[in-house]
């Protein structure tokens, strides 16, 4: 193992002007680590130097890779070589194809035959075109400086999950990631102290959230990932038993309901941070009193990334991170950050109090008015999710009107089959204006949720077989 040890500031601190390292720490910390053990810093850099020198002459690249260790390499190496790295929305056949057509002199970098493709993908061998798969053994190139990046490159897109519409595209530079990786980094501070903090993590690396939270981290702080990206609950308890320490468990409200119903069994974790899906207060609860720590609910976007953080299972005000201010507008909400070059729209409407923290008051998008009456669909679906027996679902309003030129009401319902139709709209009545309650009622085995918990609007549109507001 290196003994490199490397001078250099901290996170976001330039080690020359315009420039910041690609990592921190000494050269034997850890960066990630499995079931093989931990991978120090040393040797992921040479890692990442060694699949630098092998990658092609392209402005971008697609990072397809399932293996989040191999994912913090090529993501090193392609911005070291000064490319962009391409985060698809979700690595679906269609998906990869429409980030491709957007950026045609792009390439694929994975570790699988198939391309790591999730449902629809193509058979081995039929890989989008382009495709360079990984070595099995990655290349070494070890060096005695350590890499630096212009602060000012643009080195990740990413793209917002489709929820609401069409995927849009957010470019983020290292100055950037480095300034809200230190806000993140402040964030988790008393979780381990001056210990290397372990982080396993369900989402997947190429949404903003798995971005900041299991690349990142590791890459600029004391933080080491772990390199798979379990999905049962069993699979979570082997990767957290890996963890040298207890750990941080980042995760969705998804997961996080299949975890504490599963009845597994896990090691004593650090804390649990979850995103991308608003999380029930009672689950919150139960999580901690099932898991015995600490659910930290992050608040952020694509456009924004994490800049607020609250338990949920006691606190419904959100605390933003130091510096960062919100001005609540007709249409939305504008986010002042260090770590934004100027500030960002988001589409949710807040309510801020005297110390600056927040509440959440839904997106002008999803107010909807009848018969004079105005709800928000996010309510009515949180209405939903408090009944007793129901374990998923969605409440959405139709974009064309029926004969009385009324936009009905919908709602997409996984439940146990204990509670038929007529009880659950009885206890939705118990809470909700009779305007709003669903007028068309559908019950399915799972939401069509991708894997990060969200409802990509056209697949909703699919099951429904009309379109929703």
């Amino acid at each position: 193992m290196s003994a490199v040890v490397w001078e250099q500031g901290g996170v976001g601190e330039a080690q020359d002007a315009g420039r910041l390292p690609l990592a921190a720490g000494e050269g034997a910390r850890a960066v990630a680590f499995g079931a093989q053990g931990p991978v120090p810093l040393a040797t992921f850099l040479a890692h990442v130097r060694g699949v630098a020198a092998m990658l092609p002459d392209a402005p971008c690249a697609l990072n397809l890779c399932e293996d989040r260790y191999r994912f913090l390499v090529a993501f090193c190496a392609v911005a070291l070589r000064g490319q962009t790295t391409l985060l698809p929305p979700s690595r679906t056949r269609g998906a990869i194809d429409d980030v491709r057509a957007r950026h045609p002199d792009s390439y694929c970098v994975g570790d699988r035959g198939d391309c790591g493709c999730e449902a629809g993908a193509p058979a081995s061998g039929a890989m989008p075109p382009h495709y360079l798969r990984l070595p099995e053994a990655l290349p070494l190139a070890f060096g005695d400086d350590l890499p630096t990046l212009a602060a000012d490159a643009v080195v990740a897109i990413g793209f917002t999950s489709g929820s609401t519409g069409v995927p849009t595209a957010n470019a983020k530079t290292w100055g950037s990631f480095h300034a809200s990786t230190a806000q993140n980094l402040a964030a988790l501070a008393d979780l381990h102290g001056g210990a290397t903090l372990p982080v396993v993590a369900t989402v997947p690396p190429q949404h903003m959230y798995g971005m900041e939270m299991s690349v990142l981290l590791p890459l600029l702080g004391n933080v080491a990932v772990h390199d798979a990206r379990p999905f049962f609950p069993e699979d979570i308890a082997a990767a957290l038993r890996d963890a040298p320490a207890p750990a941080l468990l980042v995760t969705t409200p998804v997961h996080l309901r299949t975890l504490v119903e599963s009845g597994v069994a896990l090691p004593p974790l650090a804390a649990i941070a979850t995103a991308t899906a608003p999380l029930p207060q009672a689950l919150a609860a139960q999580a901690e009193a099932r898991f015995g720590c600490e659910v930290r609910e992050l608040f952020g976007s694509t456009e924004t990334c994490i800049f607020a953080r609250r338990r949920t299972a006691c606190e419904t005000a959100w605390t933003p991170f130091a510096g960062v201010r919100l001005q609540p507008v007709p249409d939305g909400t504008l986010v002042t950050a260090p770590h934004l070059p100027e500030p960002r729209m988001l589409a949710d409407i807040v309510e801020l109090d005297a110390d600056g923290h927040f509440v959440l008051r839904g997106r002008q998008a999803d107010m909807i008015e009848i018969a004079g009456k105005r709800a928000s669909l996010a309510d009515l679906t949180r209405r939903l999710l408090a009944i007793e027996g129901v374990r998923d679902g969605v409440i959405c309003q139709a974009t064309t009107a029926d004969a009385y030129g009324v936009r009905r009401i919908a709602a997409v319902v996984v439940a146990d089959p204990a509670l038929d139709d007529a009880t659950l709209l009885a206890a939705l009545r118990e809470s909700t204006d009779p305007v709003f309650l669903p007028r068309r009622l559908r019950r399915v085995d799972a939401l069509p949720r991708n894997e990060t918990g969200k409802l990509p609007r056209a697949a909703l549109d699919a099951l429904l077989g009309d379109a929703v507001a």
